[in-house]
Protein backbone atom coordinates (compact mmCIF):
# COMPACT_ATOMS: atom_id res chain seq x y z
CA UNK A 1 0.00 0.00 0.00
CA UNK A 2 2.71 2.41 0.97
CA UNK A 3 4.70 1.55 -2.14
CA UNK A 4 1.71 2.34 -4.32
CA UNK A 5 1.27 5.73 -2.65
CA UNK A 6 4.92 6.51 -3.10
CA UNK A 7 4.72 5.59 -6.75
CA UNK A 8 1.75 7.90 -7.26
CA UNK A 9 3.36 10.88 -5.50
CA UNK A 10 5.36 13.53 -7.39
CA UNK A 11 8.94 12.59 -7.99
CA UNK A 12 11.92 14.57 -6.71
CA UNK A 13 14.56 15.49 -9.22
CA UNK A 14 17.72 17.62 -9.13
CA UNK A 15 18.09 21.05 -10.68
CA UNK A 16 21.27 23.17 -10.83
CA UNK A 17 20.30 26.83 -10.96
CA UNK A 18 23.42 28.99 -11.18
CA UNK A 19 25.78 26.23 -10.06
CA UNK A 20 23.89 25.36 -6.83
CA UNK A 21 22.14 22.06 -6.12
CA UNK A 22 18.38 22.48 -5.59
CA UNK A 23 15.41 20.18 -5.24
CA UNK A 24 11.99 20.63 -6.81
CA UNK A 25 8.92 18.53 -7.39
CA UNK A 26 8.04 17.28 -10.85
CA UNK A 27 4.30 17.52 -11.40
CA UNK A 28 4.23 15.91 -14.82
CA UNK A 29 5.35 12.45 -13.72
CA UNK A 30 2.99 9.72 -14.92
CA UNK A 31 0.89 7.86 -12.31
CA UNK A 32 2.39 4.50 -13.15
CA UNK A 33 5.91 3.12 -13.43
CA UNK A 34 5.80 2.47 -17.20
CA UNK A 35 8.28 5.23 -18.08
CA UNK A 36 11.28 3.96 -19.97
CA UNK A 37 14.93 4.18 -18.94
CA UNK A 38 15.57 6.98 -21.37
CA UNK A 39 13.17 9.23 -19.51
CA UNK A 40 14.72 8.33 -16.18
CA UNK A 41 18.14 9.29 -17.46
CA UNK A 42 16.82 12.55 -18.90
CA UNK A 43 15.41 13.40 -15.50
CA UNK A 44 18.95 14.04 -14.34
CA UNK A 45 19.41 10.91 -12.18
CA UNK A 46 20.47 8.08 -14.40
CA UNK A 47 20.38 5.49 -11.60
CA UNK A 48 19.18 2.09 -12.81
CA UNK A 49 18.81 0.71 -9.33
CA UNK A 50 15.03 1.42 -9.16
CA UNK A 51 12.07 0.56 -11.30
CA UNK A 52 10.44 3.91 -10.66
CA UNK A 53 11.91 6.63 -12.91
CA UNK A 54 15.43 5.67 -11.86
CA UNK A 55 15.10 7.28 -8.41
CA UNK A 56 15.15 5.49 -5.09
CA UNK A 57 14.94 7.82 -2.06
CA UNK A 58 16.12 5.05 0.23
CA UNK A 59 19.32 4.33 -1.65
CA UNK A 60 22.45 6.39 -0.76
CA UNK A 61 23.34 8.90 -3.45
CA UNK A 62 26.77 9.32 -4.97
CA UNK A 63 28.46 12.60 -4.01
CA UNK A 64 28.17 15.24 -6.65
CA UNK A 65 31.32 16.31 -8.43
CA UNK A 66 32.72 19.84 -8.28
CA UNK A 67 31.41 20.45 -11.78
CA UNK A 68 27.91 19.40 -10.80
CA UNK A 69 27.70 21.90 -7.97
CA UNK A 70 28.92 24.83 -10.02
CA UNK A 71 32.71 24.52 -9.61
CA UNK A 72 35.33 24.73 -12.32
CA UNK A 73 37.05 21.64 -13.56
CA UNK A 74 40.79 21.54 -13.21
CA UNK A 75 40.90 25.01 -11.65
CA UNK A 76 44.24 26.16 -10.36
CA UNK A 77 45.95 29.45 -9.61
CA UNK A 78 47.76 30.78 -12.62
CA UNK A 79 51.13 32.47 -12.58
CA UNK A 80 49.46 35.75 -13.45
CA UNK A 81 47.65 35.73 -10.13
CA UNK A 82 50.99 35.76 -8.28
CA UNK A 83 52.32 38.80 -10.17
CA UNK A 84 50.64 41.53 -8.05
CA UNK A 85 51.78 39.85 -4.84
CA UNK A 86 55.33 39.53 -6.20
CA UNK A 87 55.46 43.21 -7.18
CA UNK A 88 54.05 44.26 -3.82
CA UNK A 89 56.74 42.32 -1.99
CA UNK A 90 59.49 43.91 -4.05
CA UNK A 91 58.07 47.40 -3.53
CA UNK A 92 57.86 46.80 0.21
CA UNK A 93 61.47 45.57 0.26
CA UNK A 94 62.72 48.61 -1.66
CA UNK A 95 60.78 50.94 0.62
CA UNK A 96 62.27 49.25 3.65
CA UNK A 97 65.82 49.64 2.32
CA UNK A 98 65.29 53.31 1.47
CA UNK A 99 63.75 54.06 4.85
CA UNK A 100 66.56 52.26 6.64
CA UNK A 101 69.22 54.10 4.65
CA UNK A 102 67.60 57.46 5.33
CA UNK A 103 67.37 56.73 9.03
CA UNK A 104 71.02 55.64 9.15
CA UNK A 105 72.10 58.82 7.36
CA UNK A 106 70.09 60.95 9.82
CA UNK A 107 71.62 59.20 12.85
CA UNK A 108 75.16 59.74 11.52
CA UNK A 109 74.45 63.40 10.81
CA UNK A 110 72.89 63.93 14.21
CA UNK A 111 75.78 62.19 15.94
CA UNK A 112 78.27 64.40 14.10
CA UNK A 113 76.30 67.51 15.03
CA UNK A 114 76.31 66.59 18.70
CA UNK A 115 80.03 65.84 18.53
CA UNK A 116 80.72 69.31 17.10
CA UNK A 117 78.63 70.89 19.85
CA UNK A 118 80.48 68.88 22.47
CA UNK A 119 83.87 69.98 21.17
CA UNK A 120 82.75 73.60 21.11
CA UNK A 121 81.70 73.41 24.75
CA UNK A 122 84.95 71.71 25.73
CA UNK A 123 87.00 74.37 23.99
CA UNK A 124 84.98 77.07 25.66
CA UNK A 125 85.70 75.54 29.04
CA UNK A 126 89.47 75.40 28.60
CA UNK A 127 90.08 78.95 27.54
CA UNK A 128 88.64 79.52 24.08
CA UNK A 129 90.31 82.65 22.65
CA UNK A 130 88.24 85.79 22.89
CA UNK A 131 88.06 86.66 19.22
CA UNK A 132 85.88 89.49 17.98
CA UNK A 133 84.66 92.70 19.51
CA UNK A 134 83.44 96.22 18.69
CA UNK A 135 84.65 97.93 15.52
CA UNK A 136 83.55 100.79 13.31
CA UNK A 137 84.45 100.67 9.60
CA UNK A 138 83.10 101.58 6.14
CA UNK A 139 81.88 99.07 3.56
CA UNK A 140 82.56 99.14 -0.17
CA UNK A 141 79.40 101.20 -0.71
CA UNK A 142 80.70 103.90 1.63
CA UNK A 143 78.20 103.01 4.37
CA UNK A 144 79.04 102.48 8.07
CA UNK A 145 79.61 98.86 9.06
CA UNK A 146 80.04 97.84 12.70
CA UNK A 147 80.09 94.66 14.76
CA UNK A 148 76.30 94.97 15.03
CA UNK A 149 76.08 94.11 11.34
CA UNK A 150 77.35 90.62 12.17
CA UNK A 151 74.18 89.77 14.08
CA UNK A 152 71.50 87.64 12.47
CA UNK A 153 73.72 85.65 10.09
CA UNK A 154 76.79 83.51 10.07
CA UNK A 155 79.81 85.57 9.03
CA UNK A 156 83.20 84.62 7.66
CA UNK A 157 85.89 87.28 7.96
CA UNK A 158 89.14 87.35 6.04
CA UNK A 159 91.94 89.93 6.37
CA UNK A 160 94.09 90.83 3.37
CA UNK A 161 94.74 93.51 0.76
CA UNK A 162 93.88 93.98 -2.91
CA UNK A 163 97.49 94.20 -4.13
CA UNK A 164 98.28 90.75 -2.75
CA UNK A 165 99.87 88.78 -5.62
CA UNK A 166 98.90 85.20 -4.76
CA UNK A 167 97.78 84.28 -1.24
CA UNK A 168 94.70 86.51 -1.00
CA UNK A 169 93.34 85.52 -4.44
CA UNK A 170 93.77 81.85 -3.59
CA UNK A 171 91.96 82.20 -0.28
CA UNK A 172 89.17 84.23 -1.84
CA UNK A 173 88.68 81.44 -4.37
CA UNK A 174 88.19 79.02 -1.47
CA UNK A 175 85.68 81.42 0.08
CA UNK A 176 83.84 81.73 -3.24
CA UNK A 177 83.61 77.94 -3.46
CA UNK A 178 81.94 77.82 -0.04
CA UNK A 179 79.54 80.62 -0.93
CA UNK A 180 78.50 79.02 -4.19
CA UNK A 181 77.17 76.09 -2.20
CA UNK A 182 75.89 77.60 1.04
CA UNK A 183 74.36 80.75 -0.49
CA UNK A 184 72.86 79.05 -3.52
CA UNK A 185 69.23 79.29 -2.38
CA UNK A 186 69.53 81.49 0.69
CA UNK A 187 72.26 83.84 1.85
CA UNK A 188 73.18 81.93 4.99
CA UNK A 189 76.69 83.37 5.24
CA UNK A 190 77.85 86.98 5.20
CA UNK A 191 81.39 87.00 3.75
CA UNK A 192 83.61 89.94 4.75
CA UNK A 193 87.00 91.04 3.44
CA UNK A 194 88.80 93.45 5.79
CA UNK A 195 91.69 95.28 4.23
CA UNK A 196 95.03 95.56 6.01
CA UNK A 197 96.06 98.28 3.57
CA UNK A 198 93.61 101.16 4.05
CA UNK A 199 95.93 103.66 2.39
CA UNK A 200 95.37 102.08 -1.04
CA UNK A 201 92.17 100.05 -0.55
CA UNK A 202 89.39 102.60 -0.84
CA UNK A 203 85.72 101.50 -1.00
CA UNK A 204 85.77 101.81 -4.80
CA UNK A 205 88.95 99.71 -5.11
CA UNK A 206 87.54 97.04 -2.81
CA UNK A 207 84.26 96.80 -4.71
CA UNK A 208 85.95 96.34 -8.07
CA UNK A 209 88.45 93.83 -6.71
CA UNK A 210 85.96 91.62 -4.85
CA UNK A 211 83.52 91.49 -7.77
CA UNK A 212 85.96 89.16 -9.53
CA UNK A 213 85.48 86.50 -6.82
CA UNK A 214 81.91 86.62 -5.55
CA UNK A 215 79.18 89.23 -5.52
CA UNK A 216 78.27 88.55 -1.87
CA UNK A 217 81.66 89.48 -0.42
CA UNK A 218 81.59 92.77 1.49
CA UNK A 219 84.76 94.86 1.56
CA UNK A 220 85.60 96.87 4.69
CA UNK A 221 88.07 99.70 5.09
CA UNK A 222 88.52 102.76 7.29
CA UNK A 223 91.09 104.89 9.06
CA UNK A 224 94.36 103.21 9.90
CA UNK A 225 93.59 103.26 13.63
CA UNK A 226 90.27 101.52 13.09
CA UNK A 227 91.98 98.86 11.00
CA UNK A 228 94.48 98.32 13.79
CA UNK A 229 91.61 98.04 16.27
CA UNK A 230 89.69 95.33 14.40
CA UNK A 231 92.92 93.41 13.73
CA UNK A 232 93.59 93.49 17.45
CA UNK A 233 90.04 92.30 18.21
CA UNK A 234 90.49 89.31 15.89
CA UNK A 235 94.14 88.73 16.77
CA UNK A 236 95.30 89.36 13.24
CA UNK A 237 98.91 90.25 12.61
CA UNK A 238 99.75 92.67 9.79
CA UNK A 239 102.77 94.82 9.00
CA UNK A 240 103.74 97.30 6.27
CA UNK A 241 107.34 98.24 5.37
CA UNK A 242 108.65 101.31 7.22
CA UNK A 243 109.79 104.57 5.60
CA UNK A 244 107.70 104.22 2.45
CA UNK A 245 108.00 106.90 -0.20
CA UNK A 246 104.95 108.27 -2.00
CA UNK A 247 104.00 106.01 -4.90
CA UNK A 248 106.32 103.23 -3.84
CA UNK A 249 104.96 99.69 -4.30
CA UNK A 250 104.94 97.41 -1.28
CA UNK A 251 103.44 94.26 0.14
CA UNK A 252 101.64 93.80 3.44
CA UNK A 253 102.54 90.91 5.68
CA UNK A 254 99.44 89.52 7.43
CA UNK A 255 97.84 86.49 9.04
CA UNK A 256 96.05 84.05 6.73
CA UNK A 257 92.90 82.83 8.46
CA UNK A 258 89.15 82.66 8.00
CA UNK A 259 87.18 83.54 11.13
CA UNK A 260 83.74 81.94 11.45
CA UNK A 261 81.25 83.89 13.58
CA UNK A 262 77.78 82.72 14.58
CA UNK A 263 74.56 84.77 14.17
CA UNK A 264 74.97 86.10 17.71
CA UNK A 265 78.38 87.57 16.89
CA UNK A 266 80.34 84.91 18.76
CA UNK A 267 83.49 83.30 17.45
CA UNK A 268 83.02 79.64 16.43
CA UNK A 269 86.08 78.43 14.61
CA UNK A 270 89.06 79.39 12.46
CA UNK A 271 90.33 77.90 9.20
CA UNK A 272 93.90 78.23 7.99
CA UNK A 273 95.47 78.13 4.57
CA UNK A 274 95.61 74.33 4.51
CA UNK A 275 91.88 74.04 3.68
CA UNK A 276 90.76 73.31 0.14
CA UNK A 277 87.36 74.46 -1.13
CA UNK A 278 85.54 71.17 -0.39
CA UNK A 279 87.23 70.85 3.00
CA UNK A 280 86.30 74.40 3.96
CA UNK A 281 82.72 73.79 2.81
CA UNK A 282 82.46 70.64 4.95
CA UNK A 283 83.83 72.52 7.97
CA UNK A 284 81.45 75.43 7.56
CA UNK A 285 78.47 73.14 6.94
CA UNK A 286 79.18 71.28 10.17
CA UNK A 287 78.87 74.49 12.13
CA UNK A 288 75.75 75.56 10.24
CA UNK A 289 74.08 72.28 11.16
CA UNK A 290 75.30 72.14 14.75
CA UNK A 291 74.61 75.70 15.86
CA UNK A 292 71.63 76.46 18.10
CA UNK A 293 70.65 79.83 19.60
CA UNK A 294 71.75 80.51 23.16
CA UNK A 295 69.38 78.98 25.70
CA UNK A 296 67.90 76.51 23.23
CA UNK A 297 68.11 72.82 24.06
CA UNK A 298 70.66 71.37 21.64
CA UNK A 299 69.72 67.76 22.34
CA UNK A 300 68.11 65.72 19.60
CA UNK A 301 64.47 64.67 19.90
CA UNK A 302 65.60 61.10 20.69
CA UNK A 303 67.70 62.31 23.61
CA UNK A 304 64.77 64.36 24.87
CA UNK A 305 62.48 61.32 24.79
CA UNK A 306 65.01 59.05 26.52
CA UNK A 307 65.71 61.59 29.26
Amino acid sequence: MSMKMLMRSPVLRTVRPAGRLALQYSTNAPPNGNQNEKDSVSSGVGDKGTSTHGFDPLKPRKPLSRVAIGGTQGSRVSKGDDAPSFRSNWMAAIGFVLAGGGLLWWFKRERRRLEVRRLEKEHAGVGKPQIGGPFNLIDDDGKPFTDKNLLGKFSILYFGFTKCPDVCPEELEVLAYVLNETNKKEKKIQPIFVTCDPARDTPEVLKEYLADFHEDIIGLTGPHEEIKNICKQYRVYFSTPPNLKPGQQYLVDHSIFFYIMDPEGNFIDVMGRNYTGPEALAKVQEHLDAWRPSGEDSRSWIQKIVS
